[in-house]
């Protein structure tokens, strides 16, 4: 008697149709985007040859230059801090037993996933006036401490999912072997925990590197990032070097997430 086949969801009626005309939705205007960032004409209603003018006029906007700027040094620095902040999280909850408490320092350190983004932004523009009016200074240094406070669930995420995964074996060895904590966590643990930091810091950057509405709510006059400097010209008119912006954008998120998916499947 032959055995029943398993039930599988790809062999339902219309399954795979259904799943094409989502991921042609999902895709379509991204592709549309990319490709029209090299149309010569200046308008999305004609196709008039290809080129690169658009992405050359990009790279000679002073103004572009400097929101570009901004936007990787606000990245860079978010995302440092929140990693290191993220594995030291990461460590205190999962090589020690339970104890009390730690559902609610999941909920804490998980915070800006489970509410609204803008929940967290007008939370964060309340503390930060208050201190820019006590302080006077209104440098890019608030962005960084609240795309710090905003990155620190993405890079624990990996960061943690590292080290539940990781086999206690070398670690309890190198306590067996009168290795200090210090040196158990600097030689065994350190080296099998790297590609999650390493996965941990890369998200934590392409989220920093894309956020509009927590940069919007802290920033200063002068102080505009890569998307809200688009955002700020898709209000007056959607020129082409705007396609060539966001395809540009779009290219090195890729890149930093396909890193990340490799990291995250590395074993060893």
């Amino acid at each position: 008697m032959a055995e029943p086949r398993p039930f599988r969801v790809v062999d339902l009626p219309g399954v795979g149709p259904t799943a094409l005309l989502v991921f042609a939705g999902l895709y379509a205007p991204i592709v549309t985007l990319v490709v029209y960032s090299f149309n010569a004409a200046p308008s999305v209603a004609t196709w008039d040859g290809f080129t690169f003018a658009w992405y050359l006029k990009a790279w000679h906007n002073d103004a572009v230059m400097n929101a570009a700027a901004n936007s990787l040094i606000i990245a860079s620095l978010a995302a440092l801090l929140s990693t290191v902040l993220a594995t030291l999280a990461a460590l205190g909850t999962t090589r020690r037993p339970a104890f009390f408490g730690i559902t609610a320092i999941y909920a804490a350190i998980n915070q800006p996933l489970m509410v609204p983004e803008i929940v967290t932004a007008v939370a964060l523009l309340i503390v930060i006036a208050a201190i820019k009016a006590a302080t006077g200074y209104s440098g890019l240094g608030y962005l960084v401490v609240a795309h710090t406070a905003f990155c620190i669930p993405f890079a624990y995420l990996p960061i943690r999912a590292r080290l539940e995964g990781m086999d206690l074996t070398l670690e309890t060895a190198a306590a067996d072997l009168y290795a200090s904590p210090w040196q158990s966590f600097r030689f065994v643990t350190l080296p099998q925990l790297t590609p999650g930091i390493l996965a941990g810091w890369m998200l934590a950057f392409v989220t920093s590197l894309d956020d509009v509405v927590i940069t919007e709510f802290i920033k200063s006059p002068g102080q505009d990032t890569l998307p809200t400097y688009m955002l700020g010209q898709l209000r007056r008119a959607m020129t082409p070097d705007i396609n060539a912006l966001s395809a540009a954008l779009l290219g090195l998120t890729l890149v930093l997430l396909s890193g990340f998916f490799l990291l995250s499947r590395r074993k060893s």
